[in-house]
């Protein structure tokens, strides 16, 4: 077959067009869903990367398009913006088995793997170009996927959600790039507090970054720069970052002083879960981490 017979026939195989869709699976008796958002750009016959952005607990994949704004860098960029669900009530009460949300047994790497091979049927995946990025629960999920599935994601980057886990030891170095506020009450920087629900365990930022600096084979000094004010909404951004590591592998730390349990750059759909920082983009920020490291 010469090679516009080829790419014709990938044209055919690989459907999903521009514009925003819903794929349905069928994980052994149960059937779940995720949102896919292609950009006009998107051209069949290139590798595209991926993208995906775990939702909290307590919401899911329509919620979190809205409240983390990434569509909008998915059409500058030209990447794939997906958007999974976990599971739970009526398909709104959804929540991720991050290890540390005890309740929660589905197989969750399973379905995100699941996930990934039915987008290659319908999308020109790029495979060393696929990323996890999400929200409070979503953010710890990002860390187990990162454990569990470091053969298939490139690098992730966590957002007002710490380590749930016990165990961290991906079977490659995968970069890491963190958001926490100061002020989240919901997933406090130093670890569970008095108003924390007994059952929920998650680890402090200074420990998930201890881990994921020893994985990696980072320093454990950072370069640390305080960044401009320009918003003067409260809060203040430090990043923090520590590399590089084994094979170019970095972890890299916002600490966002005053910032809640928000995404930062967008603003937030209710006042009580604190502040978000208008100093940064953490989707500016996250892609151009995503770019700057692919599998190798």
């Amino acid at each position: 077959m010469n090679i516009m017979l080829m790419l014709a026939a990938l044209a055919t195989t690989l459907s999903l067009g521009p514009g925003d869709h819903v794929r349905l699976l069928k994980i052994g008796d149960a059937s779940r869903s995720y949102l896919v958002h292609v950009p006009p750009k998107y051209d069949v016959k290139k590798p595209t990367p991926i993208v995906l952005i775990l939702h909290g607990a307590g919401t899911n994949s329509a919620i979190t398009v809205a409240f983390c704004g990434m569509n909008k860098k998915a059409d500058e960029a030209g990447f794939i913006a997906v958007y999974p669900n976990g599971t739970g009530l009526a398909g709104l009460m959804l929540t991720w088995n991050a290890g540390g949300f005890r309740g929660n047994k589905a197989d969750d790497v399973a379905y995100i793997a699941k996930v990934l091979d039915d987008l290659a049927t319908v999308i020109n995946v790029d495979p060393k170009r696929v990323y996890v990025t999400g929200m409070s629960n979503g953010g710890m999920m990002c860390y187990r996927l990162a454990a569990e599935l470091s053969d298939r994601i490139a690098a992730i980057a966590p957002v007002a959600g710490t380590m749930a886990i016990d165990k961290y030891d991906p079977k490659r170095p995968v970069p890491v790039m963190h958001f926490h506020g100061t002020a989240d009450r919901m997933v406090p920087f130093g670890g569970p507090g008095g108003s924390t629900p007994k059952f929920l365990g998650f680890k402090s930022v200074e420990d998930t970054i201890k881990i994921c600096l020893k994985a990696n084979g980072c320093p454990d000094t950072p370069k640390t720069v305080k960044l401009p004010d320009k918003a003067g909404d409260g809060t203040t951004v430090t990043k923090k970052t520590y590399g590089s590591g084994k094979d170019g592998a970095e972890v890299v730390l916002f600490v966002i002083e005053g910032g809640g349990h928000t995404w930062p750059g967008q603003q937030p759909p209710v006042d009580f879960i604190g502040k978000s920082t208008k100093n940064i983009s953490a989707n500016d920020l996250i892609w151009d981490f995503f770019e700057k490291h692919p599998m190798k």
